[in-house]
Formats: structure tokens, sequence, C-alpha cells
């Protein structure tokens, strides 16, 4: 007798249908596993034989074949444990295979089993409930600690178990499992959880730049001695960005299923925010690994910050990786078996000295470094990558009176508010577009949008010619320049508007 139970497996961030048929026959005792497993299937033998005997079921004494269907994709992971035993059950009829109003086949059954019978959670609950949806399956039963992740899915049952023995109960009709049902999280209470701009005093050219680029989604460089307030600054930004919507929440919550990071949220309502060491691979930042290639920290950071500190401490070759994902929003992963995509749409926030010793712009401490090594320290920063950094500022030492001094630092409350209403125009003005905010406006949006007078042309010109920008850096320019517009709630875009957005290029103008 063959049984089929639906099952899942990942390519990506995407779901797909994975067919688990248990054939139950005559012969010596073996278990055989086909379809491509790698091995950590072909280790489930010994999970699923233990969890049925542990739950006090009976283990078949003949062969047992399992096929994982389509046979012509690599199988891996242990989420297969739970639906290849529940095969095996229903093959020797220890549980039933369909009821008055139901099938086996019509639900996807995914889970890893403990030596006792335990279910324990998997990766990629989000997409392989979609799959689940899209196959026009009834339900979806997984771990209980996955539940509520894959709740999300809207018009799919959702049923949790923490035992092999409640599902095999289930489907004898002898316990009722109660559906999860998916219960939005509340906005966090960014005043109580959230690192303030108000800690930081002074700074206000920084604070203006990182309010400009909040506003925008415009990637930011930070060049400064140590101690001058970089990372402080870029820890805050978060707690200026507009609140994910739904969509974007969904985007970030699948990349985060994928890799396991979800816990026991469901749904990602926060900005993430990922600050990789400087010693990352290039696998680690953009993804990769063996196997089928696992999304890395750029991808983690998706419709979030990516905060590089010390930026010219990474190795270039890692660095480099980082030019498309920053044009196109996206990493394509190519191997010799598979093709992937995983999305990448992040806002760049990096760090990095003036010089190796760190203080070649500091008013009172000397620096040490000769002109060669300020250039060769320089030069780790290629130009295509820093033409693909819209703002580059120079954030100095904090004077002693600005540090203690009695006016208060503005709060990220009262910037907040102005960045939100800047994307509220935005969106407005890019509605249907695809695009979510300035910095990622095509040429042809840009043109469009962003209509500037003789006065800001002839500025642009005398910059662009004298500093010998690229035709990349003029868009930039002009694209920042439109967010400074919006902060300004202009329809129009100015000459100082231009003005400011061309100070924010310190490196172009640097010898």
């Amino acid at each position: 007798m063959v049984i089929k139970v639906m099952s899942g497996a990942l390519l990506g961030v995407e779901g797909y249908i994975v067919e688990v048929e248990a054939h139950c026959g005559r012969g010596l005792e073996a278990f055989t596993t086909v379809g491509l497993p790698d091995a950590s299937v072909r280790e489930a033998r010994v999970r699923v034989r233990a969890a049925i005997r542990s739950a006090g079921y009976d283990w078949p004494a003949g062969r047992t074949t399992i096929n994982l269907a389509p046979a012509d994709r690599r199988k891996d992971g242990a989420l297969y444990d739970l639906p290849i035993a529940l095969a095996v059950l229903a093959a020797t009829e220890q549980c039933d295979a369909s009821g008055p109003d139901w099938a086996l086949d019509e639900f996807m059954v995914v889970g890893e089993l403990g030596l006792d019978g335990g279910v324990r959670p998997i990766r990629g609950a989000l997409p392989l409930a979609v799959a689940a949806r899209a196959a026009g399956c009834k339900a979806i039963i997984l771990p209980r600690s996955n539940a509520a992740e894959a709740a999300v899915v809207e018009g799919l049952i959702v049923l949790g178990v923490d035992q092999l023995t409640e599902v095999v109960r289930f489907f004898r009709a002898e316990l009722e499992l109660e559906p999860t049902a998916f219960t939005p999280m509340a906005d966090a209470d960014r005043a109580a959880n959230a690192l303030d701009f108000a800690d930081v005093q002074g700074q206000s050219h920084a604070k203006r730049a990182l309010e400009v680029a909040a506003a925008g989604g415009h990637n930011v460089l930070m060049i400064g001695p140590p101690g001058s307030g970089k990372t402080m600054l870029a820890r805050r930004i978060g707690s200026i960005l507009p609140p994910l919507s739904l969509e974007e929440s969904l985007e970030t919550t699948r990349v985060y299923s994928v890799v396991g990071l979800t816990g026991a949220l469901g749904l990602i309502r926060d900005r993430p925010f990922r600050a990789p060491h400087h010693t990352v691979s290039t696998a680690g930042l953009v993804g990769g690994g063996s196997g089928i290639p696992r999304p890395g920290e750029v991808s983690l950071a998706h419709n979030g910050v990516l905060f590089l500190d010390e930026l010219p401490e990474f190795r270039q070759s890692v660095l480099e990786v980082l030019r498309q994902p920053l044009e196109e929003g996206q990493v394509n992963l190519t191997r010799s078996m598979t093709s992937l995509s995983y999305p990448a749409r992040v806002m760049l926030i990096a760090s990095m000295n003036p010089c190796p010793c760190g203080f070649a712009t500091d008013p009172v401490r000397e620096c040490v470094c000769g002109q060669a090594q300020i250039l060769r320290y320089r030069s780790r920063l290629s130009g295509p990558l820093l033409d693909r950094i819209d703002i580059h500022i120079e954030v100095p030492p904090v004077a002693y009176k600005d540090l203690r001094g009695d006016t208060a630092a503005e709060a990220s409350e009262d910037m907040r508010g102005r960045v939100e209403a800047a994307v509220a125009r935005q969106r407005t003005r890019l509605h249907g577009t695809g695009v979510p905010n300035n910095a990622q406006m095509t040429p042809g949006q840009l043109r469009a949008c962003c209509q500037i007078d003789e006065a800001a042309h002839s500025l642009l010109e005398r910059v662009v010619d004298r500093l010998g920008m690229s035709a990349r850096t003029c868009d930039r320019i002009l694209k920042v320049a439109r967010t400074i517009a919006d902060l300004a709630d202009s329809d129009g875009v100015s000459v100082a508007h231009v003005a400011e957005a061309v100070a924010y290029r310190v490196l172009d103008r640097s010898p």
C-alpha cells in the first residue's frame, strides 16, 4: 500500500510542494529513502523509527521505501521527519489516511522529530505556508513554535503540534487541534525601546544628513576621528525610520524565516538593523554556502539598515560584491545546480576614520600618517562603490561646551515626524510605479520628478565639471535634492536644495 503525504521544501525565499510517498512491503527489515536526499534527510530513518516506538506505535518489520518527489530536486533539512512518520503509520494502518470530509494528502505536514516523539521547530514556515495555500492544501500541520509565523497566511488553516501522538490522534478523530489565529502585533513603543537622537549632543550637521537619508532611503558614509559619535549616530537611525508596511513586513519575515530567525514573533514589525563585523566573509555578507545558498547580512537587512563600521577594514573583495545589491536591490547567487535571488533593498550606513591613525581631521590631536598612507587607506574604497553612496559627510569631534551644554538635543520623535511627512509625499508621487522611495528612482522617474531651475542647473554644471563627477553621481545628487525638497514640503527643487545635496559629497572634493 502506497500512502502520500504533502510536505514542502525551500528554494531561496520561495517554498514548493514535495510529495512524501511511503511503501511498506514484505522482506527483510530495511529503510530506503530516494529523491535526492542529503545526509540530514537520510538520517531521518533513525529519528523516525525511535520517535514512532517512543510514541507507542509499531515499526514495520518489512522493507520500507520513502520517495520524495520531485526526484530531480535536492532535499535537505529535517522537516520531512513528521510527514515520513505519518506516511509510515498510515501505510501500516496505524493512522487513518482519509475521513468523511478530508484526505491525508490535503494537508501539508512539516516538522522535525526528536527521539522521544516531540516535534521540533523548522526553518521557512512562512514560505512553506504560502506554497501550501497556492497548492490548494486544506491546512498545514507544523511545530507549534512555528504556528504564529504560518498563521500570517490568509485562507489556510494552521495547526500547531508538540508531539507525534497529537497528529496521529487528530487523524484518528480522537483529538481536536485548535487552529492558530493571526494576532497582529501592535507597533513597538519607540520611546521606551529605541535609542534616541536626544542622547547625541552636537553633531547637528550629521543629524540633518541622517534625517535626509532616512526620508529618502539614501546610503550614507560618515568620516571622522575616533570617538566623534559615528557609531552612536548610526545606531539611532532606526528611531526615525518610518514603520514597516504590511507588504514590507512580509518580505522581511520571509527572509528571516528561511534562516530560522523569526522566533515566536510571527511577523517582523521593526526595520532590521544588521551590523556585521569587518571580518565577515563574502558568503556571510551577500549569501552563499555549501548546498543551497543561504541569505547573507545584506538580505537580512532587507527593508532596513546595513551598518558597516570601519568600512576600509573590510576586505576589498567583500565590499565590491555590494555594488550589485546596492544598485538593483537584490542578490543573485548562481551555483552549478541552482540560481537564486534574495531581496536586498537596504539603506547602507557606513563609517570610517579619515586616515589609518584616525586623526587627520582632528583639530587638536596630530595625525602621524603620511599623505601616501592616507591615499592608500582611502583607496580601499573603489570609485564605483563610493558612487553608490549618496551622502558622505564629515563628523568632527564634539567640543566640551557642546557636550555639556544646557540646550536639549532634538529628539527622534520630532525628526521622525518630518521624515514620515516626506515619505508620505514620495509615496503619493511614486504611487503605482513599484518604487518605494527617492533613492530607488529610475532615470526616467528622476527627470519627471526632479525639475530644477536654471540657477540649480548652473550650480550643478560647475560642480560636475570641476570635480569630474560621473553621471551616476550627478543623478544621486538630484535624488538627494529631491528628498531635501520633500522635507521642506516643496513641490519644486530649488538651487538651495541642490546646494545642500552637493555639500553632502565630501569625498568628491577631498584631495
